[in-house]
C-alpha cells in the first residue's frame, strides 16, 4: 500500500508491526496509569484521617501555603507572566478556580504552553522530514508542522478548563451537605469561624475541593482578615452561583445583625430542594440520551438480521437467473 511505503522505507519491512506494537504499549501504559489514578474510597480516607489527624492537618496546611517562588522561573518572569495587571489577575483567578493555589501557577502555566508548543512543532517537523515523504504539498507540510504545535500550546488551557468545571461540579454537589453540617454546628453553640473550621475538617474525605475553600476561609479569619472580605473572596474564588448566594446571605446576616442559624436553615432547605431538582433534571435527560444510543446500536443489527436473509436470497436468485 502507498501510505505504508514511507514507514517501510524508514523502519524496514517490519515498520507497520513496530508502530502497532508501540501504539499498543502506549495504550497499555495509559490504561495502567488510569487504573492507578482511580479516586480513593472516601471510607479509606476517613479511616486514614482518624488514625493520623495531625499529619493530615499538616498536609493541608502545606498544600494551602503558597511558599517561596521558584528562582529559575523568577528569571523569566517578564516572559512567563502577563504584564497587564487585569489579565494577570484574571489568569490567577482561573488557576485558583482550577485548584492551583501556588504563587508560581501563572508562570508554570505559560511555561507549559511554551514547552508543549515547541515539542509539538518538533514532532511535526520530525514527521514531515522522516515519514511524510516527498509527495506532500506545501499546505500539507505546513499543516502537519503547525497543527501539533497549536495542539501542544492549547493543551494546558484545555486541561485548566476541564479542571475548573470538575471542581465547580464537586463544590456544587457537596455544598448542600456542608450547609447542613454548618447549621448543626451553629445551632450547637459554635461560632461561624468554628463551624467553618469543623465543616472543612469533616468534608476533607468526601469533597476535598470544597473543604480546601472552607479551610482557606478559616485560616484567613484566624489571620485577622475582615470576615466580609474573606467571604466575598471565597464566592469569587469558587465561581459557583450557589456559593455566591450563600456568601451574600451571610454578609447580609452579619451586616443587619440577624440570626445566622435562621438564615442557614432557610438557605440549606433551598439547597436541598435545588439538589433534588437537579437530580430530576438529570433523570429526565437520560431517556433522550439513551434514544440516540439505542438507535445507533440496536437498529442497524436488527435491520441486518431481518433484511439480510432476504437480500442474500435475492442475490442468489439473481445469480441463478443469470446462469
Amino acid at each position: 500500500m502507498e501510505f505504508l511505503k514511507p514507514i517501510t522505507d524508514a523502519l524496514g519491512p517490519l515498520g507497520p508491526i513496530i508502530i502497532v506494537g508501540v501504539l499498543g504499549l502506549m495504550m497499555i501504559i495509559i490504561v495502567v496509569a488510569m487504573m492507578l489514578r482511580q479516586p480513593e474510597d472516601p471510607l479509606d480516607k476517613l479511616k486514614r484521617a482518624s488514625k493520623s489527624p495531625t499529619a493530615d492537618t499538616g498536609n493541608r496546611k502545606e498544600r494551602l501555603r503558597h511558599g517561596n517562588r521558584n528562582e529559575q522561573l523568577q528569571r523569566f518572569s517578564n516572559f512567563l507572566e502577563p504584564q497587564d495587571v487585569a489579565e494577570l489577575s484574571k489568569r490567577q483567578l482561573t488557576l485558583r478556580q482550577a485548584g492551583y493555589q501556588s504563587r508560581d501557577a501563572v508562570r508554570i502555566f505559560h511555561f507549559a504552553q511554551f514547552a508543549l508548543g515547541i515539542i509539538g512543532l518538533v514532532l511535526g517537523l520530525v514527521y514531515v522530514n522522516f515519514f511524510g515523504g516527498e509527495g506532500m504539498s506545501t499546505a500539507q507540510t505546513m499543516g502537519f508542522t503547525i497543527v501539533p504545535g497549536l495542539v501542544g500550546y492549547y493543551l494546558p488551557q484545555y486541561w485548566v478548563t476541564r479542571r475548573v468545571e470538575e471542581r465547580k461540579d464537586q463544590i456544587s454537589r457537596g455544598f448542600p451537605d456542608s450547609l447542613d453540617m454548618m447549621l448543626v454546628c451553629v445551632e450547637a453553640g459554635q461560632s461561624l469561624d468554628q463551624s467553618i473550621n469543623r465543616v472543612a475538617n469533616e468534608l476533607t474525605a468526601s469533597y476535598p475541593a470544597l473543604a480546601e475553600e472552607f479551610m482557606v476561609v478559616s485560616y484567613e479569619m484566624k489571620a485577622g482578615k475582615d470576615k466580609i472580605t474573606v467571604l466575598n473572596d471565597m464566592g469569587e474564588r469558587c465561581g459557583v452561583q450557589d456559593v455566591s448566594s450563600f456568601v451574600t446571605v451571610l454578609v447580609q446576616s452579619t451586616s443587619f445583625g440577624t440570626s445566622i442559624a435562621e438564615a442557614l436553615r432557610v438557605y440549606a432547605s433551598e439547597m436541598r430542594d435545588k439538589r433534588v431538582m437537579r437530580a430530576e433534571e438529570a433523570a429526565n435527560k437520560l431517556p433522550t440520551k439513551m434514544t440516540l444510543a439505542t438507535m445507533m446500536l440496536t437498529v442497524p443489527p436488527l435491520l441486518i438480521i431481518l433484511v439480510g436473509p432476504s437480500v442474500h436470497g435475492i442475490t442468489q436468485l439473481g445469480e441463478l437467473g443469470l446462469n
